[in-house]
């Protein structure tokens, strides 16, 4: 479930849960969270699509994808390997990840964990973090304990990670990276992530 053909479910561990709702305060990391998955509920996912739900699905993901630290996820991701690549590339690797996130994880998320009993803990400072505990009941895997690390930024509130029963998916993703860049090149890295978004949409 976790490497980079099916990399759809390691981003996917940013999960679906219930529509935002009215926060006490909308700036809040908690009320960001509820506006990323939010909007990821709404995405819509069948076979054939209008023009006008094509326009929706995008609006949706664009506001969904703002809440991510993307560069920072891509970065953290790439790891060592960030810096030896320049920042064209650097461009590049972050595009694709984001483009990832849209057309992979979020449909993934919004069609395995739309059922899912949501139960939001309390927000805890870490560091220079704050982390956003979730936890989801599903049918047949049972309780699963997510947190989501946020990190504020002139955007607000955004997503730097998320840990699903322990299991980081930024260093999750880091791993796989790693494995492929051991053996071949940036240019391999990005043929199969390339790949990955052709198979699904057509990119």
């Amino acid at each position: 479930m976790r490497n980079l053909i099916t990399i759809a479910f390691s981003i996917a561990l940013f999960v679906l849960a219930t529509s935002a709702s009215a926060d006490s305060d909308n700036k809040s990391p908690e009320f960001a969270v509820k506006k990323l998955l939010g909007e990821i509920k709404q995405i819509i996912q069948k076979d054939s699509l209008s023009d006008a739900e094509i326009a929706a699905n995008k609006k949706h993901s664009d506001i969904a994808l703002s809440v991510l630290k993307v560069p920072e996820i891509s970065q953290k991701a790439l790891g060592k390997y960030w810096s030896k690549h320049n920042e064209e590339q650097q461009k590049q690797f972050q595009t694709l990840l984001g483009n990832l996130f849209v057309h992979v994880a979020f449909p993934s998320s919004a069609k395995f964990f739309a059922n899912l009993d949501m139960v939001y803990g309390k927000p805890k400072s870490k560091k220079n973090m704050m982390m956003v505990p979730l936890t989801v009941v599903h049918e047949k895997e049972g309780e699963v304990d997510i947190d989501f690390r946020m990190k504020q930024t002139d955007a607000g509130w955004q997503v730097v990670d998320v840990i699903l029963d322990g299991v980081s998916m930024r260093n999750n993703l880091r791993s796989q990276f790693y494995k492929i860049l051991k053996k071949n090149d940036f240019k391999e890295l990005v043929r199969r992530m390339e790949k990955k978004l052709k198979e699904t949409v057509g990119l």
